[in-house]
């Protein structure tokens, strides 16, 4: 039986208003989404092709054309129906989808001789009811080689930076506006104000979509595909796991089985964890899985990420399918697969985005399955997924633990992933989250973990030179785990943080801060 998934959560729901973001391959297209949910506005991804037609039929407020990694100019290049500046409906375009808005009604796009990656500052020049309330010097996030050199007698230019004359734009006549920076990232401080002058002042939007209303629709949703069938889930004790066995339990009750890997890629005291909670909340029929061995076994000599990803995802599906025999009558697999992970996937849409890298619930699986997929959780965020577990009675630690990858310890522990590595590394980073918890900063940090260097570095314990492992503390705060910071955490945490690592953790003489930001970082190592 070909695995097939559930449809997602937006094909599902009606709005009375909506928005439709035009996907043109940015690893921002779901972070629109996710701003204009903010200000309760139902958004949806699309395919940048989509006709002219189907957009008339969907009667969106406003499209929202994303960025994307392509020249507007290059052979190729995604492009959209020409017949959606005819429809009258509100447009903006941000970056590439800005270029493209200008290119298609007369407009020149040129490499610019100085490209912006990072800050920057525009000026605001022309009063316009997109940037109301918006300070005329304002730090903005660009991201872009190239950039509109010329624009059409029917534009006119809002604000620019010192290289960019055409930061923003907008049709004198047409609703049609242009941004080459980029306001749904954080690093636009007030791009949060221009997303919501757009959506209320010229979409006419009135904010009336809510998430309260998502587990009574995705309950009975599940209710209707799954009929009297059984559903097994695989249980991590991570958050996306517990809210999508809780959906299930609320839905189907005891036609739930849950399976628990146990890969040996876990944290210290995971699966323990894992029993006591499932068992004492949920009261599920689990089934544990010891499988180290065979996890160790494929990873062996294997020190590529991406090869590392495939074979642990293998490796589940194969451990999973055999305890998913034992069980009887058992039609789906439901997955804690979230909008982040299928994004960096590049498999949001059927479109042109870039694969940043493999994620264990979307990637590196077998083509055939012997049950249908389900992942009620696909459309959300990770804060939007915390709300939905508080909604369903789930406990605030396990609401608001720490994410954890798929591949676990795995992806933290770069080079070869051993025994004795991961050993190093489990003890390692129960320091660093037990010293955040005792400085009361775990609820303020989003995520914190530690990670094993393939590096040696020469050191000094009493009177002996040591030559042992460096290992690096990694912790960012962030809203959706598309973009984040480094947490600018005390020096004296840090300081015992390392200290109490160098002395506890045998075989470890270093240790580093990580304090790069997402982008150009992304949050895990590998």
């Amino acid at each position: 039986m070909t695995m097939t998934a559930s449809p997602p959560v937006a094909t599902r729901r009606t709005a009375a208003e909506r928005v439709l973001v035009l996907d043109f391959g940015s690893q921002y297209a779901q972070l629109i989404a996710r701003r204009v949910r903010e200000q309760n506005v139902y958004c949806e991804i699309v395919r940048h092709n989509i006709a002219a037609e189907r957009v008339r039929e969907l009667a969106p407020k406003g499209l929202i054309l994303s960025g994307g990694p392509a020249s507007v100019y290059a052979e190729g290049a995604p492009k959209c129906d020409p017949g959606l500046f005819e429809l009258g409906i509100p447009v903006l375009g941000i970056c590439y989808g800005m270029q493209l808005v200008c290119t298609s009604l007369g407009g020149k796009i040129e490499n610019a001789a100085s490209s912006e990656f990072g800050r920057a500052e525009i000026s605001v020049s022309a009063d316009d009811a997109l940037f109301s309330g918006v300070s005329s010097q304002t730090q903005v996030w660009m991201s872009h080689g190239d950039q509109v050199a010329n624009i059409a007698d029917c534009f006119t230019p809002l604000a620019s930076t010192g290289t960019c004359p055409y930061a923003a734009v907008k049709h004198k006549q047409l609703p049609i506006y242009g941004l080459q920076f980029h306001p749904e990232v954080t690093h636009t401080p007030e791009g949060g104000t221009l997303l919501a002058n757009f959506l209320e002042k010229i979409c006419g939007t009135t904010g009336t979509w809510k998430l309260g209303d998502f587990a009574t629709e995705t309950i009975e949703q599940i209710r209707e595909q799954v009929g009297d069938r059984r559903v097994i889930c695989g249980l991590s004790g991570g958050v996306d796991s517990s809210v999508v066995a809780a959906l299930l339990a609320e839905a189907i009750g005891p036609q739930l089985s849950c399976i628990l890997v146990d890969n040996g890629l876990l944290r210290q005291d995971e699966e323990k964890a894992v029993i006591k909670e499932f068992g004492d909340h949920f009261k599920t029929d689990l089934h544990v899985v010891k499988a180290e061995e065979r996890f160790l076994s494929v990873l062996a000599g294997i020190t590529d990420p991406q090869e590392k990803r495939r074979r642990i995802g293998h490796m589940f599906i194969e451990c999973f399918a055999e305890e998913a025999e034992k069980i009887n009558g058992v039609k789906f697999l439901a997955q804690g697969t979230l909008y982040p992970d299928v994004i960096e996937s590049g498999a949001a849409v059927d479109g042109p985005a870039d694969t940043i890298k493999l994620h264990h619930n979307v990637g590196g699986l077998p083509d055939e399955l012997g049950f249908d997929l389900i992942e009620p959780l696909r459309d959300l965020f990770k804060d939007e997924v915390r709300k939905l577990g508080l909604q369903l009675g789930l406990p605030e630690d396990m609401v608001w633990r720490h994410p954890f990858p798929g591949p676990g310890l795995a992806v933290r522990c770069l080079g070869e992933v051993t025994k004795p590595r991961l050993e190093t590394l489990r003890a390692a980073d129960t320091i660093v989250i037990h010293e955040i918890k005792a400085a009361g900063l775990y609820r303020e940090t989003s995520q914190a973990f530690a990670v094993l260097l393939p590096v040696q570095s020469v050191g000094v314990m009493g009177d002996s030179r040591t030559y042992d492992d460096a290992l690096a503390v990694r912790c960012v705060n962030t809203d959706d785990f598309m973009t984040a910071d480094w947490s600018h955490l005390p020096y004296e945490l840090l300081a015992t943080i390392s200290t109490r690592i160098i002395n506890e953790v045998k075989g470890v003489n270093r240790v580093v801060y990580d304090i790069s930001s997402k982008p150009p970082a992304t949050i895990e190592w590998e």
